[in-house]
């Protein structure tokens, strides 16, 4: 098994959207690893904003076949902040509890993107959406995409 010193560093540039929130929905990866680059999108019957930006950086992360050293970037503050300000480790610690009378939403994925953190190195960067950025731009474009296609798949999580 790799040691933190000598894993392979992957960039991952994440976006996810819905129209309307909630609606249509559908994300886009990228994952970049010694001048390589991997783009990976899906798209949802019906889901949220939310949702699909967790999902975006779930299915990067889970792209990754040993264990990595990872930054991710997302226009998210959502992901962003719900890991960086340790808020989902604590809503898992009061059992997916944001406090004594709200459950905290997308406990699903908040549950499978802490799994992953456990196997990878991962350090989050907020980057400003829609403001030039070329792999957070061709993200987007990914999960515009991936929302109007024909096949779109149920999101067994969302909950109406």
């Amino acid at each position: 098994m790799n040691t933190p010193s000598t894993r392979p560093h992957v960039l991952l540039y994440t976006d996810g959207g819905a129209e309307p929130n909630p609606g249509r929905g559908g994300y886009g990866s990228i994952l970049t690893y010694n001048g390589k680059k991997k783009e990976f999108s899906a798209g949802f019957k019906m889901t949220t904003n939310n949702r699909m930006e967790l999902l975006a950086v779930i299915s990067g992360l889970q792209k990754l076949k040993v264990p990595s050293k990872v930054t991710v970037y997302s226009d998210s503050r959502y992901v962003v902040d719900g890991i960086e300000k340790g808020w989902a480790k604590s809503w898992r610690a009061k059992n997916w509890m944001r406090n004594n009378k709200e459950k905290a939403v997308n406990s699903d994925l908040w549950a499978r993107l802490l799994d992953l953190l456990d196997l990878h190195e991962v350090n989050f960067h907020w980057v400003k959406g829609h403001a030039g950025h070329p792999e957070n731009e061709r993200c987007d474009v990914l999960a515009s995409i991936a929302m109007r296609g024909r096949d779109l798949k149920d999101d067994p999580g969302y909950i109406a």
